[in-house]
């Protein structure tokens, strides 16, 4: 199987195998009432073992084709547990060279920097190893912190796009925030 391994000060940062699906599900479980008002609404059958390893399944299919890459984050000094994920979507190349950006942090590890940190390390992998122009990450204007988060990297504003991506059922706008390799 082939795996991606980042570090940093405090985090690992990694691909994981569909074995791990227990962990992810308990991460999603303990942080759904926190990751809700930004996420897609999620059907009961998310919150199952078996779907949860069908996912980590398909983020390493994505992950081979070098299409897509899901990274988890770890701290160090409790490498057991998942704390957030950072995932790279829709990576296209030819003339193009860019990709999507998500993340989240569980809430009790949130405002303590392991975002930024990570975020910084999957950023320079991004343009330094994958050597992609383009960056973009889709936020919600209500979403402060993250745009904030994003901000601190030199990310742009873009213009907000309409009605862009169906959150909790409802059709939110997102402002289109890029950064570019220069």
């Amino acid at each position: 199987m082939k795996k991606l391994v980042l570090e940093t000060d405090r985090l690992i940062i990694k691909t994981l195998p569909a074995s791990y699906a227990v962990k992810v599900l308990q991460f999603y479980e303990d942080n759904k009432d926190f990751l809700e008002p930004f996420e897609p609404e999620r059907q009961p059958y998310f919150y199952t073992k078996h779907h949860q390893k069908q996912l980590l399944r398909w983020d390493q299919e994505g992950f081979h084709r070098l299409t897509s890459i899901r990274l988890w984050i770890f701290a160090k000094d409790n490498p057991d547990i998942p704390i957030g994920t950072i995932s790279i979507s829709s990576i296209v190349r030819g003339v193009f060279q860019s990709c999507f950006i998500g993340y989240k942090i569980s809430e009790d590890q949130s405002a303590k920097g392991y975002m930024t940190e990570a975020l910084f390390k999957v950023i320079e992998y991004i343009f330094a190893e994958l050597k992609l122009h383009r960056i973009e990450a889709n936020i919600m204007p209500k979403n402060i912190a993250s745009l904030n988060l994003v901000k601190k990297f030199g990310f742009r504003n873009e213009g907000l796009a309409i009605k862009y991506l169906k959150i909790r059922g409802i059709w939110e706008d997102h402002i289109h925030m890029v950064i570019l390799n220069e």
